[in-house]
């Protein structure tokens, strides 16, 4: 396999913050974050937020105890959750700027997948009518093949996958995203034509193992903690993670030749019709619920990392991340 980076991707293929800042009219109150007492902006009574992804995935984990620990610090007294799920997130995009675009009480959560889906598909609503206000885990994808699958490591799948591509279907998540870009990254390096991909899309990482322990798919692609019981349990075997290292037990893309790595982020947005220090208060809620405890036993849980960015540092990665999709979807030639 042919050494690739994230940088030479784009170069080869493609040719302050404000978060301190709350206003007056949020109510001031004080609850223990962690061990330690500190002052909470109330930011809402009641806040709303949407999951643009069904029940149990990792936007919905993550946006459910996102909504738990601020109810833990004090920020808000009750959480609101609406699931719409769909097409990379781009069917709730699209609902939540119908609906709450201009609300105040209103998050959304969103990531990789999202920025992938919006350059696979170029819908009519784009993420351009979200502001960005922080991202907050990193989760590394992992490839699993059924126990007794013959291929075993990342060097067996490049065999697999150069000799028949076709032969190869792979299960990830919604076309155009995260997975499906890492898989056809991963089929390209092999020195495979990525058009031949068979990829199949699914709502979730439980669709993604079931697909692949039926022998529908050969291989599975999502995040570790989606694959985590499974792999645990014997079912599956995970062949590669695409964290820089070694993770979970698990050889990383460059342990096995392939210099690359890749990460599916997520993170929580408002409307970019809210008033700036109003998004500031929401970002100071959103930091001071990432401190506490609950949030942090979340992480644990779920192995996730936890991956903190706010401000012009969160809008430049995103605005570097939605140009790499396009390059990669226009240069694998995905289709949705």
């Amino acid at each position: 396999m042919h050494p690739i980076n994230r940088r030479t991707l784009l170069a080869q293929w493609a040719a302050g913050s404000t978060l301190m800042a709350a206003t007056a009219s949020f109510a001031q109150t004080a609850k223990v974050v962690g061990a330690k007492t500190a002052p909470v902006s109330k930011l809402s009574q009641k806040l709303r937020i949407v999951i643009p992804a069904n029940a149990g995935g990792g936007w919905d984990q993550t946006g459910r105890a996102l909504g738990s620990a601020l109810m833990a610090t004090g920020s808000v007294d009750s959480i609101e959750y609406e699931n719409k799920g769909g097409k990379g997130g781009t069917l709730g995009l699209a609902y939540y700027a119908e609906k709450y675009a201009t609300d105040p009480h209103t998050l959304i959560m969103g990531g990789t997948v999202m920025v992938g889906a919006v350059a696979l598909q170029k819908p009519a609503v784009d993420m351009g009518v979200l502001a960005p206000l922080a991202r907050l885990t990193s989760d590394y994808l992992v490839m699993v093949v059924a126990a007794n699958s013959p291929i075993k490591t990342a060097t067996d799948l490049s065999t697999a996958m150069k000799a028949s591509l076709k032969a190869v279907p792979v299960a990830g998540g919604s076309a155009g995203g995260v997975d499906h870009i890492f898989a056809g990254v991963f089929a390209r390096a092999t020195g495979a034509n990525p058009e031949d991909l068979v990829y199949l899309p699914f709502a979730g990482g439980t669709e993604v193992a079931a697909a692949v322990l039926s022998g529908k798919a050969t291989i599975g692609v999502s995040g570790f903690s989606e694959f985590s019981a499974q792999i645990a349990s014997g079912q599956l075997r995970a062949i590669v993670v695409s964290s820089r290292k070694s993770s979970f037990g698990i050889p990383s893309m460059r342990d096995q030749g392939l210099q690359l790595d890749m990460a599916n982020w997520r993170g929580v947005f408002t409307g970019q019709a809210i008033p700036v220090a109003r998004q500031s208060a929401m970002v100071e809620a959103i930091r001071l619920a990432t401190q506490h405890e609950e949030w942090k036993a979340t992480l644990k849980q779920n192995r996730w990392g936890a991956s903190w960015l706010a401000g012009k540092d969160f809008h430049s990665q995103i605005d570097f991340d939605q140009t790499t999709a396009r390059v990669m979807v226009h240069l694998l030639k995905l289709k949705a």
